[in-house]
């Protein structure tokens, strides 16, 4: 999950141009004309990895696991833009694996499945931030798998999609007070992995993906109290309208999202093995996209994003042969400024 949740601020006058963008003609701008900045910040002081998860608890950041292939990883590090650096917590149990997924509930911090190089994993495992330590926990209730999502919604986790020899649309939820897993409603659409996930508002959605080759097109809602699932508008050139015909470079697999107030970013991940460095904004409200600057770091896939005091991150990441151990910050609204 790569997959971690976050939250941005934007400014109302994002929302205005995003509506009077439906009657506007077919987009011409190129990123000089973006709004955005991605400045550098704290490098991840853990070894370079991709592959990873991040989870948020209050202000703190926590990415765990990945690899730098072959080497694969099971320790945890905690980031503050308090302190602006990262401190080593209790390794993970179990073995070291990636493309797992994580999520938070309260000050509990949860992570489970993947790759270990050979098999594909279903231990789940909750970290607990006041006495850093982990407790394993029932077994993830589908089948052992690698490259699916997870989100947590009022209190309950669920793990859904992914790999495990076949492609996933199935979902589950997992009760912290129970510790027990129940099937949900099928994620809307083809099965895939890789894809994103996000909550805003008390909602989860699912973006994108891969299926067999073939990146999704399509966005995904997720009513918990109904186990409900609501195709929101396609992200490709789908109707005869212009506020769609850039949403092209939209689609995508094994990219990050994080949230900031009551808007999206997605960032970093591939489409058809080419590296997309497009930076997108959604707004849950409008069902709309607007461009933003571009990812200015490294391209990269396998990324981590997450949020943490009303601040926006992607950090480590591979592009082929090479891992990275950076991390990026993005200022959504500022003017784009070069090497910063």
């Amino acid at each position: 999950m790569k997959k971690a949740q976050a939250y941005l601020i934007g400014a109302a006058m994002i929302s205005t141009s995003l509506i009077v963008s439906q009657g506007c003609t077919k987009s011409t701008d190129d990123d000089s004309d973006l709004i955005g900045n991605w400045k550098k910040s704290d490098d991840f002081e853990g070894n370079a990895r991709s592959e990873a998860v991040s989870f948020t608890i209050g202000d703190f950041a926590y990415l765990c696991s990945g690899t730098a292939n072959p080497e694969r990883f099971k320790d945890l590090w905690e980031y503050s833009t308090a302190k602006r650096y990262w401190v080593q917590k209790a390794d993970m149990p179990g073995v070291a694996r990636n493309s797992a997924v994580a999520f938070s509930i309260g000050t509990k911090g949860y992570v489970g499945t993947g790759y270990d190089g050979s098999a594909r994993l279903k231990d789940f495992y909750e970290y607990d931030q006041a006495s850093d330590t982990w407790t394993q926990k029932a077994d993830f209730g589908g089948t052992g798998r690698y490259d699916a999502v997870a989100f947590a919604v009022d209190g309950k986790g669920y793990i859904g999609c992914g790999y495990d020899g076949n492609y996933l649309k199935d979902l589950w939820q997992y009760d912290p007070s129970s510790n027990e897993w129940t099937k949900k409603a099928s994620v809307g659409g083809s099965k895939r992995s890789a894809a994103m996930s996000f909550v805003v508002n008390g909602q989860a959605y699912i973006l994108s993906g891969n299926n067999n080759g073939e990146i999704q097109q399509d966005l995904w809602v997720y009513n918990s109290s109904t186990d409900e699932w609501t195709e929101k508008t396609k992200v490709y050139n789908y109707s005869d309208d212009s506020y769609d015909d850039d949403y092209g470079t939209i689609p995508r697999s094994n990219g990050v999202t994080f949230v900031i107030g009551n808007y999206v970013y997605l960032a970093t991940g591939e489409n058809n093995s080419t590296n997309n460095t497009t930076t997108w904004q959604y707004d849950p409200a409008s069902d709309l996209w607007t461009q933003k600057t571009g990812f200015e770091g490294t391209s990269r896939t396998g990324a981590v994003g997450f949020n943490i005091s009303s601040r926006g991150f992607v950090a480590t990441g591979r592009n082929t042969s090479l891992i990275m151990d950076n991390m990026y910050e993005l200022l959504p609204n500022d003017e784009q400024v070069d090497n910063d």
